[in-house]
């Protein structure tokens, strides 16, 4: 049996050695409740405040290229700073050095839809101090909405969950998606014939697919995991991974998109597949949320807007929405209930062509349209 006395004894002898150091480390010119000399003050006194920004006001809402109005006022008549600088967006603006103390936020600046932060720093000979407001910025014009023509359809295949979808060399690629059901799937056009397929793990659930150079890219729904294939045999090349959930994927130039279900869409590079960049959606009056699978055409990003028959043109360049098409009644409601099927989604466009397709989950055909007025 194990004695307690030499722990007990080395408490006490701990418990003496902090009252000591504690004991010896008090200042003598330090009055209860009063900062001893050189200590500094912040954490019991208050930091003077140098001014507060009555312009903008928080939360405010401005219009893509408006110029937005910066104005800081001295708090109780302090106007001892020396100069003002100001930020928006993190990109410095302005800086002012006398009184009035304003400035503009030019148009030109103002370039992208979104939450911004507009940020003033004060400066004085011995404080400096900042303060910060946050601003909307919505679409300056409000979308056109469009319809559309049936050119042709084609079947699909009835199981196919479709997450994403695209077309190259005159074959479609599709993503699927489901518990124990995800897959990826090269498909002949003019039969929907499935003519090669590759299971994802069952755990998994598949999302959006996307093509850059000769790799297909794959996400999945919520693990943070996806993958980069060779689009002549399925083989797996590599893994990707990433933050946020994954929805729908396109390819901009040397950049891969993808959305996550809110109105942000995710810039990336192909190789290491880091972030680079977001944009968040806005049309005029609100922010365009529920993106889901992307598409790429003609200079615009188009996205499927989930639970809904609508698709949103967005501006990558800005963050606008500059249309609507709206595709109720391509496969009305009730046929979808009496086949199990599920909401719009899936586009792909044959460049070569100018041809634009459409489809959804469980849907048992492909549509060809055209947009129209």
């Amino acid at each position: 049996m194990k004695t307690r006395y030499p722990g007990y004894l080395f408490n006490v002898i701990l418990f003496v050695m902090l009252c000591w150091i504690i004991s010896c480390s008090g200042r003598r010119d330090a009055e209860p409740g009063k900062p001893g000399q050189g200590e500094k003050t912040t954490g019991s006194l208050p930091v003077p405040v140098l001014m507060k920004m009555s312009s903008p006001a928080e939360n405010s809402t401005y219009r893509l290229r408006e110029e937005i109005k910066v104005k800081l006022v001295p708090e109780d008549g302090n106007d001892s700073f020396d100069s003002i600088k100001v930020f928006f967006d993190g990109k410095e603006v302005a800086v002012i050095k006398n009184d009035p103390w304003e400035c503009t936020v030019d148009a030109s600046a103002n370039g992208m839809t979104g939450r911004r932060s507009v940020k003033a720093v004060a400066y004085s000979s011995n404080l400096t101090q900042s303060v910060t407001r946050f601003v909307t910025v919505m679409s300056d014009t409000a979308p056109a909405k469009y319809g559309y023509r049936v050119v042709s359809s084609y079947p699909h295949d009835r199981q196919a969950f479709t997450q994403g979808l695209f077309y190259d060399n005159g074959i479609l690629y599709e993503g699927t998606g489901q518990e124990s059901g995800s897959t990826l799937r090269e498909v002949e056009l003019e039969t929907g014939k499935v003519l090669r397929l590759l299971n994802l793990d069952p755990a998994l659930f598949g999302e959006g697919i996307t093509m850059y150079q000769d790799r297909i890219y794959q996400v999945t729904w919520t693990n943070k995991v996806g993958f980069i294939y060779s689009k002549s045999d399925f083989k797996l090349l590599n893994r990707i991974f990433y933050q946020t959930e994954g929805w729908g994927l396109t390819t901009i130039g040397d950049k891969i998109v993808m959305s996550d279900g809110s109105n942000i869409l995710h810039f990336h590079d192909p190789e290491m597949f880091n972030l680079l960049s977001r944009l968040e959606v806005y049309d005029n009056e609100k922010k365009v949320d529920q993106l889901n699978e992307l598409e790429y055409i003609n200079g615009e990003i188009w996205a499927n807007i989930w639970m809904t028959d609508l698709i949103a043109r967005i501006d990558p360049e800005t963050g606008k929405v500059n249309s609507y098409v709206n595709l109720s009644g391509l496969f009305p409601e009730k046929e979808r209930r009496e086949t199990n099927a599920d909401v719009l989604n899936g586009i792909a466009y044959d460049e070569a062509g100018k041809r634009i397709f459409v489809t959804g989950k469980r849907w048992p055909r492909l549509y060809e349209i055209i947009v129209t007025e």
